[in-house]
């Protein structure tokens, strides 16, 4: 066996917080991609440790955090909450794993290199500063849908010089997790049987509704989900690429994260040359006359799916955008490339 297939081998993997959406996601997608992982460790708190599940076609159990869990792990993603993320994520360093945070634990601390390996060719890895000069790895924060969704607007838009960019993006009730899905479900049904319906994870009515806001009791708040992503996109572009303006709207669906984008350029710009734009960075772009995407259709795809561009009738330097992606299948996704970037630049070490 070649040497550098031996160490390919050696990656054992631990999921942390994999009884969540993202965590299950991410198990997919490590399987789908056929990462080189020798074991996927399944972790969780307590309440959910011993659940039994699979990894890799074998059957397997979800196992609790415990002073040892990190032992022999080579990339530990953590993919349940913050506040797990923020208590555990230190250790797994210490361990030797490379930390890859989906949670936005890691990152509030200012600690973790922010990364969207699928915009390496026009916006490269800024340098680590994790590691504080020590030799523990440097921790990556692989950011949610909403986060690379406007990253990659800005991205393909750049070169054009736009005067503006603004973008509205409509959440799923699965970013909330599973406790969003089943508020979804049961009002959904409570209102079909004229019954009151429950309001614990958003405050408000979801169902048949669209949210400018949550209500007061919603923690975290529509703002404070806002602020970060808007955080979250100033770190990564500053300096580098046109910063959107964004704003969210809750939307009543259960999957699948759509947005509508609209760019002014100087001048009018062929859709053919801006879909090309998009092409190059992996996003799949449709033609005019093509019906577009919607949340239905890309469930399970990798990419962001763009319908196809639109001018403005009113300004004519002006093109809107409508787009879709996998919320969780996205995000898992750039947590994989990022350890699929890192075991490739091992092997060239």
């Amino acid at each position: 066996m070649p040497a550098g297939l031996a160490r390919a081998n050696l990656n054992r993997v631990a999921i942390v917080g994999a009884s969540s959406l993202r965590g299950k996601e991410l198990k997919l997608v490590l399987e789908d991609r056929n990462f080189p992982a020798s074991e996927i460790i399944l972790l969780d708190e307590s309440v959910m440790a011993g659940t039994l599940t699979e990894a890799g076609g074998e059957p397997t159990f979800i196992r609790e955090l415990a002073e040892d869990s990190f032992d022999g792990v080579r990339f530990a993603f953590f993919a349940g909450t913050a506040f797990d993320t923020e208590r555990n994520w230190a250790a797994a360093q210490r361990a030797g794993a490379t930390v890859i945070d989906l949670t936005g634990g890691v990152a509030a601390s200012g600690r973790a290199t922010l990364w969207i390996p699928s915009l390496n060719a026009v916006l490269a890895r800024r340098p680590g500063s994790g590691a504080n000069g020590s030799a523990l790895a440097v921790p990556y924060y692989s950011p949610p849908t909403p986060v690379i969704v406007a990253c990659t607007l800005s991205a393909a838009l750049g070169k054009f010089e736009p005067g503006r960019i603004a973008a509205v993006l409509f959440p799923p009730v699965s970013e909330r997790d599973q406790p969003g899905i089943e508020e979804l479900e049961s009002q959904t049904t409570n209102l079909l049987s004229f019954r009151p319906v429950s309001k614990i994870i958003f405050d408000e009515q979801v169902a048949f509704n669209l949210l400018s806001a949550y209500g007061g009791e919603s923690k975290p708040s529509m703002e404070t989900v806002r602020q970060g992503i808007v955080r979250d996109v100033n770190t990564y572009l500053s300096g580098r690429a046109p910063v959107p303006a964004l704003q969210l709207v809750q939307a009543p669906v259960f999957y699948g994260y759509a947005f509508t984008a609209f760019a002014e350029f100087k001048s009018v710009l062929p859709p053919e040359q801006l879909a090309s734009a998009f092409a190059d960075l992996g996003v799949k772009v449709d033609a005019a006359g093509e019906a577009g995407p919607t949340n239905i259709s890309i469930a399970g795809e990798s990419e962001i799916h763009l319908g196809p561009m639109a001018p403005d009738p009113s300004v004519p330097e002006g093109q809107w955008f409508w787009g879709v992606a996998d919320n969780l299948r996205l995000a898992a996704t750039n947590a994989v490339r990022i350890a699929e970037e890192l075991v490739a630049e091992s092997l060239l070490a």
